[in-house]
C-alpha cells in the first residue's frame, strides 16, 4: 500500500507541501515565462495538484528497483523525463482551456516560453520524490528488520521458558519417586500416602506450562503441597516457618519458581540432619515496586556434596533472566550452618 495514499492526513500534508512550490512557480512564470501574476496562479495551481498526483507514482517504480541497483536512477531519470512531457503536456491543455475565456486570451501562446521551465521543474521535482521514497523504504526495512529482530527475541525466551519448566517437574517426581522407593519396604502405609500427595501435586500443577505467570497464592498453594508430601517422608524432622505480607499475595511470579528452592532446602539442609530442621520462607514488599522473597535452612557444613546439587538454583536463575532480565536478583549466602537464597522481583499484579 502507498504510504502517503493509505493514510489521509499524510496525503493532507503531502499535498500542503506542495503549497511553497506553486509559489516558486508562480514566480518563475512571472519572472522568465513573461505572464501576470494572475495568469501565473491561474497555471501554476492545477498543474502542481495534477503533478503532485503523479509523483506518486515514483513510489512502485522505487519499489520495484532497488537502489543497489546500479541502473535504478537511470531508469527513474528516464521516468522523471517522461514525466515531465507529460506536465507539459498537461500545460498545453490547461493553457488552451483557459485562452476561451477573455481574461485569459492568448494563454495558450505565452505558456509555450515556461516550457523549459516546467521541463527542468518537473525532472528536479519527480528525483526529489524518488529520493523521498527511497528514504521511506529504507525506514519500512529498518522497522520491518527491527520488529522480526523483536518477534525473535520473544520467541527465543517463550522457548528458554517453556524448556527451564520442563525441567522442574521431572527433577521433582524424580527426587520423590526415590523417597517412594525408601518408604516402600520400611512404612508401605506412608509410601501410599505419598503417592497419593504426590498425585495431588502433579494434579494441581496441571495446566501451569500455560501460563507464564501465577499470582504468589497460587504458587504458595503449590508449595504446601509439595511440603505434605516430604511431611510423610520426614514427619517432625521437617518444620516451617512461614511469614508472608497479605498485600503481597497477588503479586505474579513464573509458576513453581519457589518449589525448587524449597526442595534444595529439603534435600540438601533438613534431610542431612539426623535431628531435622528448619525451613523459614519470608516474603514482603519493601518497596511497592518490589517483592522479596528469603528462603533459609540450616545445614550440614561438614556434608559431602550431594549429586544433582546447584541444578534448582540454576533453573531458578535462568527463569529469572529470561522472565525479567536484569529487573530481577538471586542472591545466595551460606553462613556457618545456615544457607539463606534471596529473591528480587519487579511486582507484577493482574489487571
Amino acid at each position: 500500500m502507498h504510504p502517503i495514499l493509505s493514510h489521509f492526513r499524510r496525503l493532507l500534508l503531502y499535498l500542503a507541501a506542495w503549497g511553497p512550490i506553486s509559489a516558486i512557480l508562480i514566480y518563475l512564470f512571472v519572472s522568465v515565462g513573461g505572464l501576470t501574476w494572475g495568469r501565473s496562479a491561474a497555471m501554476a495551481l492545477p498543474l502542481c495538484a495534477v503533478y503532485a498526483f503523479m509523483c506518486l507514482s515514483a513510489w512502485y517504480t522505487c519499489r520495484g528497483i532497488p537502489l543497489e541497483n546500479s541502473a535504478s536512477w537511470l531508469g527513474h531519470l528516464v521516468a522523471a523525463g517522461v514525466a515531465s512531457l507529460l506536465w507539459i503536456g498537461s500545460a498545453r491543455v490547461l493553457a488552451f482551456a483557459l485562452s476561451s475565456f477573455q481574461t485569459f486570451a492568448g494563454l495558450d501562446q505565452q505558456i509555450a516560453r515556461a516550457y523549459p521551465i516546467l521541463f527542468g521543474s518537473g525532472v528536479l521535482l519527480y528525483l526529489l520524490a524518488v529520493a523521498l521514497y527511497y528514504l521511506l523504504l529504507s525506514n519500512q526495512a529498518a522497522r520491518e528488520a527491527e520488529k522480526r529482530e523483536v518477534e525473535a527475541r520473544v520467541l527465543a525466551r517463550e522457548s528458554e521458558l517453556k524448556a527451564l519448566k520442563t525441567q522442574v517437574n521431572p527433577h521433582f517426581i524424580f527426587n520423590c519417586l526415590n523417597s517412594i522407593s525408601a518408604l516402600t519396604s520400611s512404612d508401605p502405609a506412608k509410601a501410599r500416602e505419598m503417592c497419593i500427595l504426590l498425585g495431588e501435586f502433579l494434579r494441581k500443577t496441571l495446566g501451569l506450562g500455560e501460563k507464564a505467570l501465577i499470582p504468589l497464592r497460587d504458587e504458595l498453594a503449590l508449595l504446601h503441597a509439595y511440603l505434605s508430601v516430604e511431611q510423610i517422608r520426614f514427619g517432625s524432622r521437617l518444620k516451617l516457618e512461614e511469614s508472608t505480607d497479605s498485600e503481597s499475595l497477588d503479586c505474579l511470579l513464573p509458576p513453581l519458581l519457589l518449589q525448587p528452592l524449597v526442595e534444595n532446602a529439603v534435600r540438601h539442609g533438613v534431610a542431612q540432619l539426623t535431628e531435622g530442621g528448619k525451613i523459614r520462607i519470608d516474603i514482603r514488599q519493601p518497596e511497592p515496586e518490589t517483592l522479596a522473597i528469603a528462603i533459609e535452612n540450616n545445614f550440614d557444613p561438614e556434608a559431602p556434596r550431594r549429586r544433582g546439587a546447584g541444578i534448582g538454583l540454576r533453573n531458578v536463575r535462568q527463569r529469572l533472566d529470561a522472565s525479567y532480565g536484569n529487573r530481577a536478583k538471586l542472591d545466595v549466602r551460606a553462613n556457618h550452618d545456615h544457607f539463606m537464597v534471596s529473591l528480587s522481583l519487579p511486582t507484577e499484579k493482574e489487571s
